[in-house]
């Protein structure tokens, strides 16, 4: 071991000597590369006898952790001392003009998004998502439509070819409904969810398109009924719309996946030429619109959801985020959300510093739209 010894000493030598990361790179690769001299004494322990290699072995294996352990050290202190001329050249010139400010924004479906997600979550709700390639099982079945039943025919549905694992067809889903009865499925009962997100239908004009954003809330527990529903839905909309004034009338309608169904009016006046919501709906110069559709939660979606109806029930509904967004914020056609317009976004769009909170006010202050 006379030679190693030697070798090592010369090694070690040479890493100290380093003056940059190339040339200590180089001397790993003559120790600890494949042809290096470290790599060559551990090929010799294979031809020893037992004897030894019980001798060499841990003197070679020595070696190559001093000459490691030199390499990192070196390593390290040559990247600080970059690190540290590099901090030491870079100044700021403060007499500089100050830069641009940004020039991104926030679209208003993401900033209604974030306001509903604020609302909601002081109600004790946790935001729930699904994928939006859904078999039709989650999609219609679980929510009493089964293959036959007629209020398949309202949803304008967007068909894959390819069969899902249970035998049914995917398809891209038409509400965010599936995502409550995959979470009563995953998590049981009680429950207290919103589900945001985009969904898909064949339809498209001013007040449709073939993609829109879509919210859904449910409630599963013991002892729920309608009178829930509809203060959740006041609150809601008191504070998202942040007015005191506003009336919510419930109408019976129906939907497969709730009994009994209410379609829910909202009450508005006409200021400036457009409809505001606010006020009572039966005044002179006020009326009823219609804003979302809610009910109590089917029997059988419970049950296909693996939970016992008796035990719990609950409600649910749902409301187009896009139009949430126009009726906030004075917009009259729902494609222009989806143009990409820079000269729409920059009008009604929102800084990204306008964090909607309970505290601070729900809608943001620096969007355009509220200009």
């Amino acid at each position: 071991m006379e030679k190693p010894e030697q070798k090592k000493t010369e090694a070690l030598a040479a890493i100290a000597a380093a003056e940059t990361l190339d040339a200590l790179e180089a001397q790993r690769v003559a120790a600890l590369g494949k042809q290096g001299w470290i790599s060559a004494l551990l090929k010799t322990l294979g031809a020893m006898s037992p004897e030894e290699r019980q001798a060499q072995g841990p003197k070679i294996h020595s070696l190559r952790e001093e000459v490691q352990s030199a390499l990192a050290d070196r390593k390290a202190a040559l990247e600080q001392a970059a690190l540290d001329a590099r901090l030491a050249a870079e100044t700021l010139d403060l007499s500089l003009p100050a830069p641009e400010s940004p020039r991104g924004s926030v679209h208003p479906i993401g900033q209604v998004m974030d306001e509903l997600a604020e609302i909601f979550a002081d109600l004790g709700f946790s935001v729930a998502t699904g994928p939006e390639i859904e078999d039709d099982w989650h999609n219609f079945t679980a929510l009493n439509m089964p293959e036959s039943h007629p209020a398949r025919a309202m949803h304008d549905t967007f068909y894959f070819p390819d069969t899902a694992p249970n035998g049914g067809r995917m398809l891209l889903r038409t509400h965010t409904s599936p995502v409550q009865v995959r979470t009563m499925k995953a998590h049981g009962a009680p429950v207290r969810i919103i589900a945001p997100g985009r969904v898909y239908r064949s339809d498209s004009d001013a007040t449709h398109t073939p993609m829109f954003h879509q919210v859904e809330g449910l409630v599963i527990d013991k002892g729920i009924h309608l009178g829930h529903l509809k203060w959740t839905l006041e609150t809601f909309l008191k504070a998202f719309f942040e007015r005191e004034d506003i009336v919510l009338r419930l109408r019976p309608s129906y939907f497969p996946f709730t009994e009994p169904s209410v379609e829910v009016d909202v009450g508005f006046a006409i200021e400036n030429g457009r409809r505001v919501l606010g006020g009572s709906g039966d005044a002179p110069g006020h009326g009823w619109m219609e804003l979302l559709g809610s009910g109590m939660v089917n029997r059988r979606v419970i049950e296909m959801s693996g939970l016992d109806p008796d035990v719990w029930q609950g409600f649910a509904f749902g409301v187009g985020v896009d139009r949430l967004a126009m009726l906030k914020y004075g917009m009259d056609d729902l494609r222009a959300f989806f143009d990409g317009d820079v000269r729409w976004l920059r009008h009604y769009g929102f800084s990204a510093f306008d964090q909607p909170t309970i505290s601070g006010g729900i809608g943001a202050t620096g969007g355009g739209a509220r200009a």
